[in-house]
């Protein structure tokens, strides 16, 4: 066993959104934890360790999307120390991260409902059922990918394969795909022509990915982008079943009441950002 005192315990958690933008959707996951780590650090924020013999800060990710895919809706969790104000999480982390990582909301995690001090295990990672994609097809007539479309959501089936660490497998996409279109008004509005989906996809085992329905939309109507895609992540969140949105999943968090003590008249006035409410999703082509 290692000699020395105990890590101190974890005395609050925090919800973090961040985005992927620009170059910066080319870093790999592990590149990014790391970067992380390191503005934690600098902002002095004072973040949890574990035991043993390699402590580790205890930094958490739900959902993170694949290398080269641009992202609005990234989610981590920090376990903290002694308790700060999420608003000034929320600066000080921006500004120790670099450019094209940025930090859209911080909230603090409560007690349940129920009382208990410490969330369930898992919890967050539940509400993410579903993810918004915005994909960016250039050199492809509008025409051609709505035929696309319109052949992939009318198949029952379309199967694809992929390369997976226990083999080559075979499965089904279009069972994940809530909803895909084609948005004329922001093709109408590029620097380029191009054609842009955007679909809904739910999580699912194995995860169906963006290149995977590309894929698909090959396979059913020989929909072959002369160029790689450029693929954003809009939100990601419960999925409503009755408009077939996507809500925010930070919203449970907020809704439990507000904060005590200090942090309570910055949580207030603490602006709210939407879901796939994507300002700067072209940086994407940076």
């Amino acid at each position: 066993m290692p000699e020395g005192p105990p890590p101190a315990p974890v005395i609050q958690r925090l919800r973090v959104r961040y985005a992927k933008r620009g170059r910066l959707r080319f870093t790999s996951h592990r590149d990014i934890s790391r970067a992380v780590e390191r503005a934690v650090r600098r902002a002095g924020i004072p973040v949890a360790f574990s035991g043993g013999f390699t402590p580790h800060p205890k930094i958490s990710y739900a959902g993170a999307a694949a290398t080269g895919v641009a992202s609005e809706a990234e989610y981590l969790e920090i376990g903290l120390t002694a308790p700060r104000d999420p608003a000034r999480v929320r600066a000080d982390l921006d500004a120790a991260l670099p450019s094209g990582l940025d930090i859209v909301d911080v909230v603090p995690v409560r007690a349940g409902r129920d009382g208990g001090a410490q969330p369930r295990a898992g919890a967050f990672a539940d509400r993410l059922e579903a993810s918004e994609w915005r994909i960016r097809l250039d050199g492809v007539s509008s025409d051609d990918a709505a035929a696309a479309v319109a052949a992939f959501m009318a198949a029952g089936e379309v199967e694809v394969e992929r390369l997976m660490k226990k083999g080559l497998r075979r499965f089904d996409v279009r069972a994940a795909v809530s909803s895909c279109e084609l948005d004329r008004r922001a093709a109408d509005a590029a620097d380029a022509p191009c054609a842009i989906l955007r679909m809904v996809v739910r999580h699912s085992t194995p995860a169906v990915r963006p290149d995977d329905i590309l894929t698909g939309l090959r396979q059913v109507a020989d929909l072959a982008p002369p160029s790689p895609p450029l693929v954003t992540r809009l939100a990601q969140g419960p999925l409503d079943a009755d408009t077939g949105g996507l809500a925010d999943p930070l919203d449970p968090d907020r809704e439990i009441g507000p904060p005590s003590g200090d942090d309570a008249e910055t949580d207030r006035g603490q602006e709210r950002p939407l879901p796939g409410d994507a300002a700067s999703v072209d940086a994407v082509s940076a």
